[in-house]
């Protein structure tokens, strides 16, 4: 553990870093990698200024909100115009293309996991000023409403309660091997693949981030999407990417909550949101629950099966409060294959079983520690009273973070960091976990 000394000087760093990386009306993710504005990095990011600086927290969801499509869509990108040097830049998206885009900011055309609500109900709880927070609450409402109409109403066709993704970067976890069937399955002729000149590699070591054939089909899924204008019925009649996700759903269901209590607050009818997530919840336990390896797995519709992938991201139903208790035991139990909870010294939780087939200790989601990841888990492990199993966990993360700094993913062997530098995500999360523990 570390003294009381290097904490507070960590503590220091971290807001150090979100102060370098705020642009005056949102927090770039890291600096030059990821200088736009991303989704549930914002929401992410929230959790820690609502620790310390309401308005912060404020500002950085109120930008994310000010680009909402008319059609409820909360982009995954928005795209600050002094940066130009990014791909795929707007250029490359054609939002446009689609007549609910909106009409003062340039986005990108696909979503990320739905953290908001979350984020908008805890910076209304650790306000500095109540009346601050409450007319956040009253602003942010309707736009948490059209969000998840926007989910229900576009993306879960059949009416199930779980939503498909159709980008591998709508799940947040972009090259991660829950994905690799269905991209080999992405056959492409020359001719078919856009042209496209990525940055990312310019940035950081090409062994950290996707392959070239991997992007191949990202651009090439972008450029699907334009085609057809981002309409939702057009896209899902011959999309070869729409997956029910676990972690995407299960973070939609802790918001349909949150947004729930959004409602009681404002003194609204929080009905149909509990209704809504409780389908949800019955939903994954049905169709996404796997009885013999206690885990939750996603779910290909193209395919119509199972995705036999393990990735840590799918116990994330824990934060959420999707499993009942002897589902969570034994949740808790399998987490244990992939983390020695009894070692007060181990880093934290890789994204991916380190004996998985494609697994790497630092390229992007095929195997590296992920703090937001962990910080799910460890809110998940707190509320099925697992407690010593989660103080470790927590220890971990600080610990990993102090000694090795705030980068984007960190190696699981020897805690090295990798990807961007100076990530805000990590920044947060580490403030919103060590000053929850010091109260």
């Amino acid at each position: 553990m570390a003294s009381e000394k290097s904490r507070r000087i960590s503590i220091e760093q971290a807001r150090k870093i979100l102060d370098f990386n705020w642009t005056g009306s949102y927090t770039q993710p890291g600096p030059r990698l990821y200088p736009h504005q991303w989704s549930w990095d914002s929401g992410l990011i929230a959790f820690g200024y609502a620790r310390y600086d309401t308005s912060r927290a404020v500002r950085e969801l109120r930008h994310l909100f000010s680009a909402q499509w008319k059609n409820g869509l909360l982009p995954q990108i928005v795209f600050n115009p002094e940066f130009g040097n990014y791909f795929p830049g707007p250029g490359f998206w054609h939002a446009k293309e689609s007549p609910d885009a909106p009409e003062h900011h340039k986005t990108s055309g696909v979503v990320q996991p739905p953290v908001h609500a979350t984020a908008v109900l805890h910076t209304y709880r650790h306000a500095q000023d109540e009346k601050e927070g409450r007319r956040f609450l009253e602003e942010a409402y309707p736009h948490l409403r059209s969000w998840h109409d926007y989910l229900y109403r576009e993306r879960d066709p059949e009416d199930e309660g779980l939503v498909y993704i159709r980008h591998p970067w709508e799940s947040g976890m972009d090259n991660s091997p829950l994905w690799d069937a269905i991209m080999l399955g992405m056959h492409l002729r020359p001719e078919e693949i856009p042209r496209y000149h990525r940055a990312d590699t310019h940035t950081v070591s090409a062994a950290d981030r996707p392959t070239s054939s991997a992007y191949d089909r990202f651009a090439w899924l972008v450029r699907f999407f334009a085609e057809r204008e981002y309409d939702e019925a057009k896209i899902r009649e011959d999309c070869p990417f729409l997956v029910q996700d676990v972690l995407f759903n299960a973070l939609l269901y802790r918001a349909d909550q949150d947004l729930a209590e959004i409602a009681r607050i404002l003194g609204e009818d929080p009905s149909p949101m509990e209704e809504r997530g409780e389908k949800t919840r019955r939903a994954m336990n049905e169709k996404l629950w796997d009885e013999e390896h206690a885990i939750y797995l996603d779910y290909d519709l193209v395919s119509e099966r199972e995705i036999q992938a393990y990735v840590t991201p799918n116990f994330v139903p824990l934060y959420a409060g999707v499993p009942d208790e002897e589902q969570a035991r034994r949740m808790v139990e399998s987490l244990k294959g992939y983390f020695d909870l009894e070692n007060e010294k181990v880093i934290p939780i890789p994204c991916y079983d380190v004996h998985g087939f494609g697994f790497s200790p630092v390229q992007y989601w095929r195997g590296p520690v992920w703090i937001n990841i962990n910080w799910f888990l460890m809110r998940g492990l707190e509320r099925y009273g697992h407690d010593e199993e989660a103080r470790r966990l927590r220890e971990s993360i600080a610990n990993l973070v102090e000694d090795s700094g705030f980068h984007e993913y960190f190696d699981p062997f020897d805690g090295s960091g990798h990807g961007s530098v100076f990530f805000s995500w990590t920044a947060a999360l580490y403030l919103d976990t060590v000053m929850d523990e010091e109260g």
